[in-house]
């Protein structure tokens, strides 16, 4: 099996952006396993800037987005599945490339535990539940 093309396109329409100071922008699907401020998504999707100067943290592997990023004053951890992408692009020109969704599948969810968002926000697995 191969791996998907997608996080590499990513990655280099981040750095292209970035090398020609230009903005990156991401439009993400959004689902109850991406985690975004709520308020500010529409129609199940978000527009997220990405660029260093609102995302000086940004991590793009091959299963994750995840960032630190402030909307309204307040901070906040983002998690988008690399998946939920619907495109990349620059503000100033609109370049850039859209994407088929890929719904992430829990079953499919690397072991890495630091490639997941934080416990309590990493969607379900199967296995043993605690009941109380």
């Amino acid at each position: 099996m191969t791996t998907s093309t997608k996080p590499y396109l990513l990655r280099a329409l981040y750095e292209w952006c970035v090398d020609n100071s230009q903005t990156p922008h991401i439009v993400a699907w959004v689902n109850e396993h991406t985690r975004v401020p709520m308020q500010y998504v529409r129609d199940n999707e978000i527009v997220l800037n990405i660029g260093p100067a609102a995302s000086p943290n940004v991590s793009i592997d091959d299963e994750w987005i995840h960032f630190s990023a402030r909307f309204g004053g307040v901070a906040h951890e983002i998690w988008i599945p690399v998946g939920h992408v619907v495109s990349i692009f620059a503000r100033e020109s609109g370049e850039g490339m859209g994407f088929e969704v890929e719904p992430w599948q829990p079953e499919s969810a690397p072991t890495n535990k630091s490639d997941t968002p934080p416990d309590g926000d990493t969607p379900k697995k199967k296995g043993l539940k605690l009941v109380k």
